[in-house]
């Protein structure tokens, strides 16, 4: 049977302060970063805390100038673009609460508050930057999309039931399941849609909303990071899981998820100029074998190691990379993402 996780107590003064596991164990309440079961958690803490940034610190006045001058297929994939932004980091500030009310290591109940925070901030940004360029009504479409638009919602059915399948029966498989696709959404559903405003930034278009997005992005990049090594060390301590069926259905998400973003992309941005379709699908392709390999898991996609799209290093920081064995049998054999390889480029 799997292991049901209980919503953990606020305080329980008779467990020790370092908690005896991430999920499912016992602790205090009581966080000393000075004594955690994961050490190097603290680095992500104040990497993740660096990143502070607010919407309104973003000027738009060149963008609202420019947005009536965008040809209809730009201002149709700006705002659908958007509205699938706004339909994906909605949830993830849910997700992260409720991996929160779920983690006995309180290091991780931290940590992933101040991602849900910064996800509230990424989707405040979204309304902001509509309500720059578009009339109220406008923006209620926009924000329609996804719930409304086929496509999206094909898109997103996997990502649906996977995270309302951990909101309704909490597990450690299930917990599993929706880290996999947390990641699946920071390190891959948002990059067609960044790669978009990167295009228009180029050409000198929509520089503000470039920035608001850069910002975004460099912060998907660490949750993106952190989701996937609490993945790691909350599979390396319950080695029941980690299976090689399991393993099978991550590349078979992957798989999926590679194949929906590339029909939102092909469909949403084939009729924008400059924008190389095959060079977007080998883009998609090389972020999922980044993602696997931040997983643990070896790459999806033979050949697709470099970036095909090496200009969007110019509109986002460079971050560091991790890789360790998807099959890690014991806790002590997990190894700290300092220990390891860096996000060699986006």
């Amino acid at each position: 049977m799997p292991t049901k996780l209980d919503r953990v107590r606020v305080l329980a003064p008779e467990n020790p302060n370092r908690a005896t596991a991430l999920f499912g164990g016992k602790a205090s309440g009581i966080l000393n970063w000075n004594d955690l079961r994961y050490p190097h958690f603290y680095d992500f803490r104040e990497t993740i805390r660096s990143l502070f940034w607010r919407a309104g610190e973003v000027d738009m006045t060149h963008d609202i100038k420019q947005f009536p001058a965008l040809t209809n297929e730009e201002q149709e994939a700006f705002l659908k673009t958007i509205g699938l932004l706004a339909t994906l980091d909605g949830p993830q500030t849910d997700l992260a609460m409720r991996i929160a009310d779920y983690a006995s290591d309180p290091s991780v109940k931290s940590i992933m508050a101040t991602i849900a925070d910064q996800e509230s901030e990424h989707n405040h940004s979204y309304a902001y930057v509509l309500s720059s360029v578009v009339s109220f009504e406008k923006q209620v479409e926009t924000f329609e999309l996804g719930r409304t638009d086929p496509i999206l919602l094909r898109r997103n059915a996997r990502l649906m039931e996977v995270y309302n399948a951990f909101a309704q029966e909490p597990s450690i498989p299930h917990l599993l399941q929706a880290m996999v696709y947390s990641a699946i959404l920071e390190g891959l559903f948002f990059y067609s849609g960044f790669a978009f405003f990167y295009h228009l930034a180029r050409h000198q278009k929509m520089v503000g909303t470039s920035t608001m997005i850069s910002y975004i992005n460099r912060d998907e990049l660490q949750h993106g990071r952190f989701i996937s090594d609490l993945f790691r060390a909350t599979l390396a301590e319950n080695p029941s899981y980690n299976t090689s069926a399991f393993a099978e259905w991550i590349y078979a998400e992957f798989a999926n998820a590679v194949e929906q973003e590339t029909a939102w992309s092909q469909n949403l941005l084939s009729k924008i100029p400059g924008i190389d379709m095959d060079e977007m699908a080998g883009y998609i392709q090389y972020r999922a074998n980044k993602m696997l390999r931040l997983l643990g898991l070896s790459d999806l996609y033979e050949g697709k190691t470099e970036n095909p799209m090496k200009w969007i290093r110019a509109y986002v920081d460079n971050f560091e990379d991790t890789k360790t064995d998807f099959f890690e049998q014991k806790s002590r054999q997990y190894t700290k993402v300092s220990d390891l390889n860096g996000f060699d480029e986006l």
